[in-house]
């Protein structure tokens, strides 16, 4: 190995990772644009981020300076189921669900005299489709239709009286579902019991913990309860995420290059020690074969489910590197590349699926990679190793 053919390499993978840099940024534009376009989309047909609030009561006064006076919820009994359903849209998924909401309110009239209470229920989201819906108030069941995302409905309570108040509708929405109390005073006499049917709990920045939590089939089942609290913490639920495949394949792309350079590490080592006459050329390859895993993953992936293109790609890559080497060096090398290659292009590329694996992924590589080196060149006489390089060139 002389200086020139180091330098060359070296150039190779600069060039190489000049390409990855590329690819990448044509994957971030392809997202952004694809986000741009899909996302309104997605809002209206699917529906928007659901955040549902309490109704709100009160009754004419005279005495009051806004003519109105807000009264609290006596009892509020409610459940949710929440199907996580994701949808698919070019190199995005859409953190899409289902919420099956049924309130039971305790409405009651604070007041020694008969009073008509009005309640005001608002829609967690004007442009999204409600399916079931039922609003009844007493033994009324509303035929109102919603009037600025509301619907506004009064019923005559006896002095200290009493009455039920009834909500049940179907949603979809997208990334998140909330019960937001940041608009109640008090809070007496809450429950609400959450069903989902997946288990990767995730509450809200700024919402409350489950007060009870435990699996359900597939799913799990959470419990709120609020005795008596002021300035109570919204309720909610974050959708699990999802792998996207626009950003994932352009972060593996991106970083590629670091797995290159471990590879070529091995290579160039490797065929010191074995006495394997690798040119410049042949490492050009060895580079578009890599690179052709990236390639074929970031364009396969529009037509093919995120997993299987990557295994396809995967299969590939390994098949023109180490299929082009097992002619070029011998089997014994192939088997060598073969086992370097998937360790630091599928395995390393493979940890993009899971968030926050990527840096303690590559420290752990880079201290394997140098402790095998170490093992296996430790006797490794180096100047007789060059000298041999430089008097077979030189013949």
């Amino acid at each position: 190995m002389t200086i020139k053919r180091l330098i060359a390499i070296i150039a190779i993978a600069g060039c190489t990772a000049a390409a990855w840099f590329l690819l990448a940024g044509t994957l971030q534009f392809r997202s952004a644009a694809t986000a741009s376009r899909l996302t309104p989309e997605i809002a209206t047909n699917w529906g928007p981020v659901l955040r549902q609030e309490p109704p709100r009561l009160y009754y004419e006064s005279p005495a009051e300076s806004a003519a109105q006076r807000e009264i609290q919820l006596e009892r509020s009994d409610i459940t949710v189921a929440l199907a996580f359903e994701p949808k698919n849209k070019g190199l995005l998924w859409y953190r899409a669900f289902t919420a099956d909401f049924e309130a039971t309110y305790l409405v009651r009239n604070p007041t020694p005299i008969a009073q008509t209470i009005y309640v005001a229920f608002k829609f967690p989201a004007a442009s999204a489709r409600y399916d079931h819906f039922a609003l009844s108030f007493g033994d009324q069941p509303t035929e109102k239709e919603p009037v600025n995302g509301a619907i506004v409905e009064s019923l005559l309570i006896p002095a200290n009286g009493e009455a039920p108040l009834k909500i049940t509708y179907r949603a979809t929405g997208l990334d998140s579902w909330t019960y937001a109390l940041g608009g109640a005073k008090r809070v007496k006499n809450l429950h609400l019991a959450m069903t989902t049917n997946f288990r990767d709990i995730n509450i809200p920045a700024g919402a409350e913990s489950p007060t009870s939590r435990k699996p359900a089939g597939t799913g799990m089942a959470l419990d709120w309860d609020y005795s008596d609290v002021i300035g109570a913490h919204a309720i909610g639920m974050d959708m699990p995420a999802v792998a996207n495949p626009g950003p994932l394949a352009s972060r593996m792309t991106f970083f590629a290059p670091v797995s290159l350079v471990f590879f070529f590490a091995v290579l160039v080592i490797a065929a010191l020690t074995l006495r394997v006459n690798l040119h410049p050329m042949n490492y050009f390859f060895l580079a578009a074969g890599c690179f052709a895993f990236q390639l074929i993953f970031a364009y396969l992936v529009d037509l093919v489910p995120l997993l299987p293109s990557f295994l396809i790609a995967a299969a590939v890559s390994l098949l023109l590197v180490n299929g082009y080497l097992w002619r070029a060096a011998g089997a014994g090398f192939a088997r060598l590349s073969t086992a370097a290659q998937f360790a630091y292009m599928a395995l390393f590329s493979y940890s993009f699926f899971f968030d926050g694996l990527t840096g303690i992924t590559i420290t752990a590589g880079a201290v394997i990679t140098l402790a095998m080196l170490m093992a296996f060149t430790a006797r490794v006489d180096w100047s007789s190793v060059f000298e041999a390089r430089r008097a077979a060139t030189a013949a």
